[in-house]
Protein backbone atom coordinates (compact mmCIF):
# COMPACT_ATOMS: atom_id res chain seq x y z
CA UNK A 1 0.00 0.00 0.00
CA UNK A 2 1.25 3.53 -1.07
CA UNK A 3 0.26 6.92 -0.10
CA UNK A 4 -0.33 9.17 -2.83
CA UNK A 5 -0.08 12.78 -2.80
CA UNK A 6 -2.50 14.29 -5.19
CA UNK A 7 -3.12 17.97 -6.57
CA UNK A 8 -5.10 20.28 -4.76
CA UNK A 9 -7.95 20.42 -7.76
CA UNK A 10 -8.23 16.61 -7.37
CA UNK A 11 -10.42 17.68 -4.52
CA UNK A 12 -12.99 19.20 -7.40
CA UNK A 13 -12.69 16.26 -8.85
CA UNK A 14 -13.67 14.20 -5.91
CA UNK A 15 -17.23 16.06 -5.66
CA UNK A 16 -17.92 15.57 -9.47
CA UNK A 17 -16.96 12.04 -9.36
CA UNK A 18 -19.31 11.51 -6.47
CA UNK A 19 -22.47 13.81 -8.24
CA UNK A 20 -21.35 11.91 -11.38
CA UNK A 21 -21.82 8.47 -9.81
CA UNK A 22 -24.44 9.32 -7.94
CA UNK A 23 -26.57 9.48 -11.15
CA UNK A 24 -25.62 6.48 -12.87
CA UNK A 25 -27.61 4.52 -10.28
CA UNK A 26 -29.67 7.02 -8.05
CA UNK A 27 -32.38 4.42 -6.74
CA UNK A 28 -29.62 2.22 -5.86
CA UNK A 29 -27.97 4.70 -3.79
CA UNK A 30 -30.31 6.32 -2.17
CA UNK A 31 -31.90 3.00 -1.61
CA UNK A 32 -28.76 2.49 -0.13
CA UNK A 33 -28.33 5.46 2.17
CA UNK A 34 -31.80 5.36 3.48
CA UNK A 35 -30.99 1.06 4.52
CA UNK A 36 -28.11 3.28 6.33
CA UNK A 37 -30.04 5.85 8.15
CA UNK A 38 -32.80 3.17 9.11
CA UNK A 39 -30.22 0.13 10.40
CA UNK A 40 -28.18 2.50 12.43
CA UNK A 41 -31.43 4.47 13.65
CA UNK A 42 -33.27 0.88 14.61
CA UNK A 43 -29.75 -0.88 16.18
CA UNK A 44 -29.83 2.75 18.36
CA UNK A 45 -33.39 2.20 19.50
CA UNK A 46 -32.18 -1.17 21.68
CA UNK A 47 -32.35 -0.52 25.23
CA UNK A 48 -29.49 0.82 26.66
CA UNK A 49 -26.70 -0.55 24.33
CA UNK A 50 -28.50 0.93 21.21
CA UNK A 51 -26.93 4.13 20.97
CA UNK A 52 -23.17 2.31 21.29
CA UNK A 53 -24.19 -0.36 19.08
CA UNK A 54 -25.10 2.13 16.09
CA UNK A 55 -22.00 4.06 16.71
CA UNK A 56 -19.85 0.78 16.38
CA UNK A 57 -21.83 -0.29 12.89
CA UNK A 58 -20.87 3.38 11.46
CA UNK A 59 -17.62 2.22 10.12
CA UNK A 60 -18.76 -1.26 8.46
CA UNK A 61 -22.12 0.67 7.20
CA UNK A 62 -19.88 3.29 5.55
CA UNK A 63 -17.52 0.51 3.63
CA UNK A 64 -20.75 -0.46 2.08
CA UNK A 65 -21.78 2.71 0.60
CA UNK A 66 -17.89 3.29 -0.72
CA UNK A 67 -18.38 -0.49 -2.22
CA UNK A 68 -22.00 0.64 -3.69
CA UNK A 69 -20.42 3.89 -5.00
CA UNK A 70 -17.96 1.74 -6.36
CA UNK A 71 -19.97 -0.70 -8.15
CA UNK A 72 -21.78 2.05 -9.63
CA UNK A 73 -18.75 3.97 -11.19
CA UNK A 74 -17.52 0.45 -12.85
CA UNK A 75 -21.57 0.32 -14.31
CA UNK A 76 -22.44 -2.10 -12.08
CA UNK A 77 -25.76 -2.07 -10.13
CA UNK A 78 -24.43 -2.06 -6.35
CA UNK A 79 -27.32 -5.00 -4.36
CA UNK A 80 -28.68 -4.02 -1.13
CA UNK A 81 -26.16 -6.95 0.49
CA UNK A 82 -23.58 -4.16 -0.44
CA UNK A 83 -24.33 -2.03 2.44
CA UNK A 84 -23.20 -5.41 5.07
CA UNK A 85 -20.10 -5.96 2.97
CA UNK A 86 -17.75 -5.37 5.38
CA UNK A 87 -19.66 -7.67 7.89
CA UNK A 88 -19.36 -10.82 5.42
CA UNK A 89 -15.56 -10.80 4.31
CA UNK A 90 -14.95 -13.60 7.56
CA UNK A 91 -14.30 -13.55 11.11
CA UNK A 92 -11.11 -11.60 10.84
CA UNK A 93 -11.95 -8.74 8.90
CA UNK A 94 -15.17 -8.37 10.37
CA UNK A 95 -13.46 -8.44 13.63
CA UNK A 96 -11.00 -5.58 12.74
CA UNK A 97 -13.98 -3.14 11.53
CA UNK A 98 -16.13 -4.11 14.36
CA UNK A 99 -12.66 -2.96 16.75
CA UNK A 100 -12.71 0.08 14.47
CA UNK A 101 -15.95 1.07 15.53
CA UNK A 102 -15.86 0.18 19.01
CA UNK A 103 -13.00 3.06 18.53
CA UNK A 104 -15.32 5.66 17.21
CA UNK A 105 -18.30 4.90 19.36
CA UNK A 106 -15.91 5.92 21.87
CA UNK A 107 -13.92 9.32 20.55
CA UNK A 108 -17.83 10.18 19.70
CA UNK A 109 -18.95 9.01 23.15
CA UNK A 110 -16.34 10.81 24.27
CA UNK A 111 -17.10 14.38 22.38
CA UNK A 112 -20.55 13.81 23.57
CA UNK A 113 -19.64 13.47 27.50
CA UNK A 114 -17.54 17.25 27.08
CA UNK A 115 -20.99 18.88 25.32
CA UNK A 116 -22.77 17.61 28.01
CA UNK A 117 -20.76 18.88 30.39
CA UNK A 118 -21.44 21.94 28.73
CA UNK A 119 -24.95 22.37 28.49
CA UNK A 120 -26.34 19.72 30.75
CA UNK A 121 -26.64 16.98 27.51
CA UNK A 122 -29.24 19.07 25.46
CA UNK A 123 -26.77 18.63 22.38
CA UNK A 124 -25.64 15.21 22.91
CA UNK A 125 -29.72 14.36 23.39
CA UNK A 126 -30.28 16.10 19.94
CA UNK A 127 -27.99 14.16 18.32
CA UNK A 128 -28.38 10.90 19.11
CA UNK A 129 -32.15 11.20 19.34
CA UNK A 130 -32.43 13.20 16.20
CA UNK A 131 -35.00 16.04 15.62
CA UNK A 132 -34.76 19.80 14.75
CA UNK A 133 -33.20 23.02 16.50
CA UNK A 134 -35.79 24.94 18.01
CA UNK A 135 -34.88 29.33 18.45
CA UNK A 136 -34.91 28.42 21.99
CA UNK A 137 -31.88 26.34 21.57
CA UNK A 138 -30.23 28.72 19.00
CA UNK A 139 -30.57 31.20 21.99
CA UNK A 140 -29.05 29.05 24.34
CA UNK A 141 -25.32 30.18 25.20
CA UNK A 142 -24.15 26.97 26.90
CA UNK A 143 -26.26 24.88 23.63
CA UNK A 144 -24.38 27.11 21.43
CA UNK A 145 -21.00 26.54 23.13
CA UNK A 146 -21.96 22.71 23.32
CA UNK A 147 -22.22 22.32 19.89
CA UNK A 148 -19.21 24.46 19.00
CA UNK A 149 -17.42 21.96 21.21
CA UNK A 150 -18.79 19.11 19.61
CA UNK A 151 -17.59 20.35 16.25
CA UNK A 152 -14.29 21.06 16.80
CA UNK A 153 -13.74 17.62 18.90
CA UNK A 154 -15.59 15.67 16.12
CA UNK A 155 -13.11 17.70 13.82
CA UNK A 156 -10.00 15.31 14.65
CA UNK A 157 -12.58 12.50 14.92
CA UNK A 158 -13.56 12.78 11.36
CA UNK A 159 -9.73 12.98 10.28
CA UNK A 160 -8.58 9.81 12.01
CA UNK A 161 -11.56 7.35 10.55
CA UNK A 162 -11.84 9.76 7.53
CA UNK A 163 -9.85 6.54 5.38
CA UNK A 164 -9.87 4.05 8.13
CA UNK A 165 -12.74 1.79 7.47
CA UNK A 166 -11.70 1.57 3.72
CA UNK A 167 -7.95 0.94 5.15
CA UNK A 168 -9.59 -1.98 7.37
CA UNK A 169 -11.82 -3.23 4.62
CA UNK A 170 -10.08 -3.86 1.60
CA UNK A 171 -5.94 -3.36 2.85
CA UNK A 172 -5.98 -5.62 5.85
CA UNK A 173 -4.78 -2.44 7.91
CA UNK A 174 -5.15 -3.12 11.94
CA UNK A 175 -7.55 -0.42 13.38
CA UNK A 176 -4.90 1.36 15.32
CA UNK A 177 -2.38 1.70 11.99
CA UNK A 178 -5.51 2.24 9.94
CA UNK A 179 -6.42 5.98 12.07
CA UNK A 180 -2.36 6.87 11.45
CA UNK A 181 -2.30 6.52 7.78
CA UNK A 182 -5.72 8.09 7.25
CA UNK A 183 -4.81 10.99 10.04
CA UNK A 184 -1.20 10.96 7.31
CA UNK A 185 -3.41 10.70 3.85
CA UNK A 186 -5.59 13.65 5.10
CA UNK A 187 -2.89 16.46 6.19
CA UNK A 188 -0.64 15.32 2.87
CA UNK A 189 -3.47 15.71 0.87
CA UNK A 190 -4.91 19.02 2.87
CA UNK A 191 -5.35 21.01 -0.03
CA UNK A 192 -7.30 18.57 -1.94
CA UNK A 193 -9.34 18.73 0.95
CA UNK A 194 -9.92 21.88 1.43
CA UNK A 195 -11.09 22.29 -2.06
CA UNK A 196 -13.37 19.35 -1.72
CA UNK A 197 -14.91 20.75 1.47
CA UNK A 198 -15.97 23.77 -0.44
CA UNK A 199 -17.22 22.33 -3.36
CA UNK A 200 -19.52 20.41 -0.70
CA UNK A 201 -20.10 23.46 0.84
CA UNK A 202 -20.81 25.27 -2.33
CA UNK A 203 -23.37 22.35 -3.44
CA UNK A 204 -25.55 21.92 -0.27
CA UNK A 205 -26.21 26.08 -0.18
CA UNK A 206 -26.96 25.76 -3.99
CA UNK A 207 -29.65 23.24 -3.40
CA UNK A 208 -30.87 25.05 -0.14
CA UNK A 209 -31.35 28.26 -2.91
CA UNK A 210 -33.06 26.58 -5.28
CA UNK A 211 -35.72 25.87 -2.83
CA UNK A 212 -35.88 29.30 -1.62
CA UNK A 213 -36.21 30.41 -4.94
CA UNK A 214 -38.80 27.95 -6.35
CA UNK A 215 -41.03 28.94 -2.94
CA UNK A 216 -40.22 32.87 -3.53
CA UNK A 217 -41.88 32.20 -7.10
CA UNK A 218 -44.58 29.88 -6.17
CA UNK A 219 -45.73 31.96 -3.00
CA UNK A 220 -45.54 28.73 -1.28
CA UNK A 221 -42.87 28.57 1.54
CA UNK A 222 -44.36 24.55 1.77
CA UNK A 223 -42.56 23.71 -1.22
CA UNK A 224 -39.17 24.94 1.00
CA UNK A 225 -40.06 22.90 4.01
CA UNK A 226 -41.21 19.64 2.47
CA UNK A 227 -38.52 19.81 -0.21
CA UNK A 228 -35.62 19.81 2.30
CA UNK A 229 -35.40 16.20 3.03
CA UNK A 230 -35.44 14.76 -0.10
CA UNK A 231 -32.79 17.54 -1.06
CA UNK A 232 -30.67 16.55 1.90
CA UNK A 233 -30.71 12.95 1.33
CA UNK A 234 -30.16 13.39 -1.60
CA UNK A 235 -26.32 15.63 -1.47
CA UNK A 236 -25.71 13.34 1.51
CA UNK A 237 -25.90 10.29 -0.51
CA UNK A 238 -23.67 11.71 -3.24
CA UNK A 239 -21.13 12.61 -0.47
CA UNK A 240 -21.11 9.15 0.84
CA UNK A 241 -20.40 8.15 -3.18
CA UNK A 242 -17.73 10.64 -3.52
CA UNK A 243 -15.63 9.19 -0.21
CA UNK A 244 -14.22 6.20 -2.18
CA UNK A 245 -13.02 8.50 -4.77
CA UNK A 246 -11.06 10.57 -2.21
CA UNK A 247 -9.83 7.23 -0.90
CA UNK A 248 -9.13 5.34 -4.26
CA UNK A 249 -6.86 8.45 -4.65
CA UNK A 250 -5.06 8.64 -1.78
CA UNK A 251 -3.91 4.90 -2.07
CA UNK A 252 -2.45 2.47 -4.36
CA UNK A 253 -3.05 -1.10 -3.74
CA UNK A 254 -0.14 -3.63 -3.68
CA UNK A 255 -2.33 -5.46 -5.87
CA UNK A 256 -5.63 -5.18 -7.32
CA UNK A 257 -8.62 -4.43 -5.22
CA UNK A 258 -10.95 -7.51 -4.93
CA UNK A 259 -14.50 -7.25 -6.24
CA UNK A 260 -17.40 -6.63 -4.21
CA UNK A 261 -19.31 -9.63 -3.92
CA UNK A 262 -23.22 -9.30 -3.25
Amino acid sequence: MKLNIVPARTGTRWARDGVRTFFKQPLAILGLFFMFVVSISLVALIPFVGGVLALVLVPAATVGLMAAAREADAGRFPMPLTLAVALRQGPQPRRAILILGAFYAVAVMVAMGVSAMIDGGRFAELYVGGGGITEEMIQDASFRTAMWAFTLLYLPISIAFWHAPALVHWHGVSPLKSLFFSTVAVFRNLGAFFLYGLMWMAMSFAAGLVLVVIAAITGSASIATFGLMPIAIMVASMFFSSLWFTFRDSFTADQELSPVTS
